[in-house]
């Protein structure tokens, strides 16, 4: 006779299907990733003053796509250590790192070192990479069965995290300075690490299938030496998702300049030349904004991302948020009032922090091991950031030359989001066959 669930099993059986002895696992792998989105969004708070002390929004700018080159250099060293040791230890000294910058860039602070461009950029490849590096790992310990029910509990502690951080941030501010924050910070980090580490004493090292036996002696898998953009050229699977993302942010971000144009133009006409009262309109329109799609996105991941993944499939799944976005900016196109923007961009955004983000890390299920960790943090650090400053280029010759207006700029979202939907369909197409022909262990060649 086959065992009950556990009590927590069947209590995560609501949101999704959850199998006799994935529960403990699971939560945990849940907490680590709330943990980690929790670190990033305090680290985060204390971002805007520093950069803004250090040279102004100007600099600001700047740094955004200094950031691009920054991680190009990165990546070729991460490539590196992929490639020369084992899965705990790759984990183990990049989130260190990352957590011993945050001490030291605490000491600085204190110290009154101008430290602005060099934090805003540091903090836009941690936000990245550690992230990255977290999927990887979900994807490495889980086979594509599994992570296509399971995904859909994590990600919800992904989404808890970036709802919860700054609300930890503002709360701790009450009692502490700015730069403390980044101490608070690098504990959770380090918290998160300890879960992984626990996870991978459970999990094995380097195989797609979730162990709950007894421990094994650590392995590494057989990895090239190949950097990790040449990883992702060599697959015409991992190349789609790369334009994909790439597309994706691109999108967004100029859906984000065309819904902050709306919002500057209504408070300067509410202001009537008062900067206070400008700026005090902005910050309450955004405050609503973001919480608003926090919790839209929230009640997305809990109710309907598992339905849409157990019975669309990802083929269907990944087309959902292009199709999101193609009707939202149809609408600003035709009706380019803020009343019009604000829906769409808050569908936009809350698709793709629930059920995009979800079926994104899905993707690399079947992929190898050395895809997972080079391509993944690669594709979801390098190929982002190009998105943002493929659209600050859109913005500056679309002002500058072209005279677009609010309509203008939705209308050349239309065209890429129909440009996206292809690579979608693709990938959609891709996925699956890999799933069918290579089972559990497949990758894309």
């Amino acid at each position: 006779m086959t065992a009950s669930k556990s009590y927590l099993e069947r209590i995560l059986g609501v949101f999704t299907e959850v199998k006799r002895g994935e529960g403990a696992v699971v939560l945990l792998m849940t907490l680590n990733v709330f943990l980690i989105l929790t670190a990033y969004l305090i680290a985060k708070v204390v971002r805007e003053p520093l950069i803004l002390a250090g040279g102004g929004a100007e600099i600001k700018s700047y740094s955004a796509a200094l950031q691009v080159v920054v991680l190009a250099v990165f990546l070729r060293i991460y490539a590196s250590l992929v490639a020369n040791i084992s899965r705990r230890k790759l984990i183990n000294y990049v989130t260190l790192f990352f957590a011993a910058c945050l001490v030291a860039f605490f000491f600085l602070s204190r110290a009154n070192a101008n430290i602005g461009v060099v934090y805003f950029i540091w903090v836009g490849i941690f936000s990245l990479v550690v992230i990255a590096q977290f999927w990887s790992f979900a994807n490495d310990i889980y086979a594509p069965s599994e992570g296509k029910r399971l995904f859909v509990i994590i990600q919800f502690g992904a989404s808890a995290g970036g709802v919860f951080g700054p609300m930890l941030a503002s709360f701790l501010l009450r009692f502490f300075g700015v730069y403390e924050l980044l101490l608070v910070s690098a504990a959770m980090l380090v918290a998160s690490l300890a879960i992984t580490n626990y996870v991978e004493s459970r999990q094995g090292s380097g195989s797609n299938e979730v162990r709950t036996g007894e421990e094994e002696p650590e392995t590494k898998p057989e990895i090239s030496r190949k950097g990790a953009f040449r990883v992702v050229l060599l697959s015409k699977y991992l190349l789609m998702i790369a334009v994909m993302v790439l597309m994706t942010n691109w999108v967004n971000s100029t859906g984000e300049y065309i819904l902050g144009k709306s919002i500057s133009a209504a408070a300067a006409e509410v202001a009537g030349g008062d900067q206070e009262v400008e700026r005090e309109y902005i910050a309450g329109f955004y405050s609503r904004f973001f919480a608003v799609v926090g919790a839209v996105g929230l009640l997305f991941q809990l109710l309907f991302v598992s339905r849409i993944i157990k019975f669309g499939g990802i083929r269907f799944a990944v087309m959902i948020q292009p199709i999101i976005a193609l009707g939202g900016y149809g609408l600003i196109a035709a009706m380019p009032f803020l009343k019009f923007i604000k829906g769409p961009k808050i569908a936009e955004n809350a698709a793709d922090y629930s059920l995009n983000s979800t079926v994104r890390n899905i993707l690399f299920l079947p992929t190898t091991t050395e895809q997972k960790y080079k391509a993944k943090v690669a594709i979801d650090s390098f190929f982002v950031r190009v998105g943002d400053v493929l659209s600050a280029l859109l913005v500056f010759v679309g002002i500058t030359f072209l005279e677009f207006g609010i309509r203008g700029f939705a209308l050349f979202n239309v065209g890429l989001v129909l440009i996206w939907l292809l690579f979608a369909y693709g990938i959609g197409k891709e996925h699956q066959r890999l799933v069918d022909a290579n089972g559990k262990t497949g990758a894309p060649s």
